[in-house]
């Protein structure tokens, strides 16, 4: 049928399931938007109040969805205001899907100065995604659109972007619409590799499970995996939840570096294993079997004792059901799990805080189901290994980006897609103000997010480590904030100011009660530091 450029894009994407979008408006993208408009009810839309704030809410949506998080902005300046969002999706292997603008066709690659030219930018695209291309005629869109999806979602997953010249996006074309992409064939399950695995397994004595973002594919099978072989899991940020913290098998990430000093077997599973291989070491001794759908992943620390390259939904399966037929009933380890958890939990409640009992309070306001979502802030690094998760994506990170400034806005997206669950989002000051004008469209939208900001007037990891390594010269770590309360109330969000756990606990239940947005103020001192329980010497003395 006759369909414009902008009409083909949309109708395509929405092919594909998409039926929330987030963006800001502008020039090159007025075609689409009233190609949006005309979708009606079909379709969400939420209208931010920077390009970074859409960025980072459809980051927010894939991070806790393992669906398509899709954005539109103009092209220049403003697609370049995304590109931290898209550091932290290709570094958390998230989909997401950028879709920009482009000058006029005539113009691109002249140089003639039209309004958001880049010298190129789709060039400049494809050093930040999977895969980046144009569409130059409204023919061209749907096929295009479908390429992206198959590149984003096949393998390992990481975001795209497709650009559309404004003159095309008005253009009109006969345009046939495509089924939805499909994702490319995973990897054969190389048999060998499987009974390489089985055979260290049968004998380990002490196997260790190390799961990473990839291993949520796995889900149940992962769990029988560990409990055939009282195999304690692991995970530091993206694989928490896999094996939910009720269980005893799974242990936080500091109690894995004592598991690790006695392990003889550790599989790796969709991790990079970039603690272990980096920090701890591992030593001669230890077999190591990684089970990734990115190839190039498996050896490229270092080289493994069995690679098997495979979506981890089939491999994992594959080594529950063989080790099933040759591996005796092993004596339960729940007693001494119980107590390694239990004492690393107490060394942790004793020597960070107030973190952990801030961390605490939340977790017994937050729901089961509820989303946590971190910041790059003293009580985020404690939460990557002190705050219970029992479900898979319900804590959500920027990864190894530490994309500072990234979680209000992500929380926002997080909340977009799951309207009807508990989302709470810790800040500290510093981080809070590089989104918080997007307060603008939690209040216009409705978005009932929970947000809890710590408040010491400063960047106190900076200020750390000037005092630290730096003999106390401190430079550019104070931080001079507004009222947040009254700030927050000027958008129409109910704000107020809390000073202990317990207040706290009370302040974000009643939150969640109004259903509605909210802003939590703790004002505090300096925080103990968490980086003893995330840092650490090697474990094993290797070359």
């Amino acid at each position: 049928m006759s369909m414009s450029g902008a009409e083909a894009i949309l109708g395509q994407m929405m092919a594909n399931g998409v039926d929330t979008i987030f963006g800001l408006p502008g020039g090159q993208l007025d075609h689409f938007f009233d190609a949006m408009y005309n979708a009606g009810d079909k379709l969400r839309l939420f209208s931010t109040r920077h390009e970074q704030g859409a960025a980072y809410m459809a980051f927010g949506y894939a991070r806790s969805t393992g669906k398509p998080g899709v954005y539109t902005v103009v092209p220049g300046p403003g697609v370049l205001n995304t590109t931290a969002a898209l550091c932290s999706a290709y570094a958390t292997n998230a989909p997401v899907f950028c879709l920009t603008g482009q000058i006029p066709s005539e113009g691109i690659g002249k140089g003639i100065g039209y309004l958001h030219e880049l010298p190129d930018q789709l060039a400049t695209m494809r050093t930040l995604t999977k895969w980046a291309d144009r569409a130059m005629t409204p023919e061209s869109a749907p096929g295009l659109v479908n390429q992206g999806f198959t590149q984003m979602l096949s393998g390992r997953p990481r975001p795209v972007s497709l650009e559309m010249p404004m003159d095309v996006m008005g253009a009109k074309g006969a345009v046939e619409l495509l089924p939805a992409a499909a994702r490319d064939q995973a990897p054969s399950l190389d048999e060998d590799a499987i009974a390489a695995a089985v055979a260290l397994l049968k004998n380990a004595r002490n196997p260790l499970i190390i799961a990473g973002g990839g291993a949520i594919a796995a889900g149940e099978a992962l769990e029988q995996l560990a409990a055939m072989l009282q195999a304690p899991v692991v995970a530091f940020r993206s694989g928490r939840g896999v094996v939910s913290d009720r269980s005893h098998l799974s242990q936080m990430f500091p109690a894995g570096y004592d598991l690790w000093k006695h392990a003889d077997v550790v599989i790796g599973i969709g991790s990079r294993m970039e603690q272990q291989y980096l920090y701890w070491k591992v030593p001669a001794h230890m077999k190591v079997i990684r089970i990734d759908i990115d190839a190039e992943e498996l050896d490229r620390i270092a080289v493994p004792a069995v690679a098997i390259h495979a979506d981890a939904a089939d491999a994992v399966p594959a080594l529950v059901e063989k080790l099933g037929r040759v591996i005796d009933l092993r004596a339960s380890r729940e007693d001494e799990l119980t107590e390694l958890a239990a004492r690393v939990r107490g060394d942790v409640a004793a020597r960070v805080q107030p973190q952990a009992s801030y961390l605490a309070a939340i977790r017994a306001a937050l729901p089961d189901d509820g989303y946590f979502v971190d910041e790059i802030t003293q009580v985020g690094y404690t939460s990557w290994y002190s705050f219970p998760v029992y479900e898979p994506r319900h804590i959500v990170t920027c990864g190894y980006q530490g994309t500072l400034g990234y979680g209000y806005a992500t929380a926002l997206g997080v909340k977009a897609a799951h309207p009807d669950k508990a989302v709470v989002n810790v800040v500290g000051d510093g981080g809070f103000l590089f989104t918080a004008n997007e307060m603008a469209t939690a209040a216009q939208h409705g978005i009932a997010l929970v947000t809890v900001l710590f408040n010491n007037n400063k960047f106190q990891n900076v200020q750390r480590q000037q005092k630290e390594w730096f003999g106390g010269r401190l430079i550019a770590s104070d931080l001079k904030n507004p009222d947040f309360v009254k700030f927050a109330e000027s958008f129409g969000i109910r704000a107020e100011r809390v000073t202990s756990p317990d207040a706290l606990q009370a302040a974000i239940v009643a939150a969640l009660d109004r259903n509605e947005p909210a802003l939590i103020e703790v004002p505090c001192g300096d925080m103990a530091s968490p980086w003893p329980f995330i840092i650490r010497p090697p474990v094993f003395d290797v070359a």
